[in-house]
């Protein structure tokens, strides 16, 4: 059920974002009157799922679910059609047009999946407005993992900036950000009630950036174990005898003071017998037993009392969420653009750092969050508008470099040269595929 709803989630977001994409080129085409012959979310090679035709246009659901197009009469594209270049150009075909309409129908796509993928995130801001917890609340400070710990950061540590960015909203992710994008070098923080700085060594930003770097938090909020506020009926909680209002003092008789010392005892102990001391009406300490179920089982459904933690939440007028979107988005392709420089300088491996639609798929998660679906959304938009622009032959951006020469210089590309580039960059898309597809199977499969 999980990967359903991850596959039903990640179909959906691509749904979308293929057609309304189509829609770019689709519309601007008939505002020239110019023909559209297919019109296809997802592709259909050998047979389609559903097909219909009005007017001049077949429209239709392929079987492929690797994106989807609008054949354009008169126009070389990922179809190859070169029976249709052969015979005299009529006013209706893509290459009558003037060099300017060709260009503005190549280029709505990615219009739309940048306007797109910015109003995505306004409605977001306007809806939902931005929650956080201020860091002046984590009075315990924080606890670290494994690379948290060999950057050099400790337990109890309050982070008090990273690089020249503030920490007065706490979010751990921000770490990665900082480090890996802006090239931070070190963290001001309060350790044992002095100041003190944290030299990070320029090796984290491959080491973060990377596969590996993904399975670790660095880290969190060292939070006092909370009392028990909700149990899910029939949950593993319930099931070993917890109640609404206990506190856990003890896993296996390993005194705990933190939530996270609590997920570390309980998670190891998956499969097997398990002995709780707990603290009940405030007052009462009793000892509670029994066996966990296998890791593939286990759902302990525990809700927690956010104790002195009150998370705030940043509202934001409609107009307002607009330039606040904008800026969103703009800042993420910022990062994305230094993130791939990064790359080009050695400094992030793209074996650890690209990935497929798997690793997509894994972002959506296992349950169904529509504040996640859309966010998810609109990153993808904006990622598919900056993709598309690659001046890559058979990509909207290669399609658009031989329309802005022809419109400068006045000298068209023959046929034959769009026919010959148009292959080879299909070819190049394929074994791009075929390279991240392999990166994640590696990853995730074996």
């Amino acid at each position: 059920m999980d990967t359903l709803i991850t596959v039903a989630q990640v179909i959906l977001s691509l749904s979308i974002l293929v057609t309304l994409h189509e829609c770019g080129h689709f519309f601007p085409a008939r505002w020239f009157k110019t023909k559209v012959d297919k019109f296809y979310l997802f592709f259909d090679p050998w047979f389609s799922l559903w097909s219909t035709k009005r007017g001049d246009t077949e429209y239709g659901i392929g079987w492929l679910p690797l994106g989807g197009y609008v054949k354009i009469a008169g126009m070389i594209d990922e179809s190859m059609d070169k029976e249709q270049m052969k015979g005299p150009v009529q006013p209706w075909e893509f290459r009558a047009k003037p060099a300017w309409q060709r260009l503005v129908i190549m280029l709505g796509g990615v219009t739309v999946n940048f306007i797109l993928g910015f109003f995505i995130l306004a409605m977001l801001f306007w809806y939902y407005g931005t929650e956080y917890i201020p860091s002046d609340q984590i009075t315990e400070g924080i606890y670290v993992d494994s690379i948290g710990y060999e950057m050099g950061l400790r337990d109890g540590d309050r982070i008090l900036k990273i690089g020249d960015t503030d920490f007065e909203k706490f979010k751990p992710s921000s770490l990665i950000k900082e480090v890996v994008i802006n090239e931070a070098n070190s963290i001001a923080l309060i350790r044992n009630g002095k100041p003190t700085t944290v030299e990070i060594d320029p090796k984290y930003v491959g080491l973060l950036s990377g596969q590996t770097g993904k399975d670790n938090f660095v880290f969190d909020a060292r939070i006092p174990m909370p009392v028990i506020e909700q149990l899910v009926e029939g949950s593993t909680g319930e099931k070993l005898g917890l109640k609404e209002g206990d506190q856990i003092i003890a896993v296996n008789n390993n005194p705990i003071v933190y939530r996270h010392e609590f997920n570390e005892l309980f998670n190891a102990s998956k499969g097997a017998d398990v002995q709780l001391n707990v603290i009940r009406n405030q007052s009462d300490s009793i000892t509670l037993s029994g066996t966990l179920p296998s890791p593939k089982e286990y759902v302990r459904g525990i809700g927690w009392s956010a104790g002195n933690i009150t998370p705030a939440i940043e509202k934001y007028g409609f107009l307002e969420s607009f330039p606040l979107g904008y800026k969103s988005g703009i800042s993420f392709l910022g990062d994305q653009i230094k993130a791939f420089k990064l790359m080009g300088q050695g400094k992030i491996n793209p074996n650890e750092s690209l990935g497929s639609v798997i690793s997509i798929g894994k972002m959506f998660g296992t349950t169904w969050d529509w504040q996640r679906f859309w966010r998810m959304t609109a990153i993808l938009s904006l990622i598919l508008a900056v993709m598309n622009l690659l001046p890559i032959p058979a990509l909207d951006g290669g399609h658009a470099v031989f329309l802005l020469w022809e419109w400068i210089t006045g000298i068209k590309p023959s046929d034959k040269v769009m026919e010959y580039t148009t292959t080879a960059g299909f070819f190049i898309l394929i074994a791009l595929m075929i390279y991240v597809l392999g990166l994640d199977f590696m990853r995730h499969v074996f």
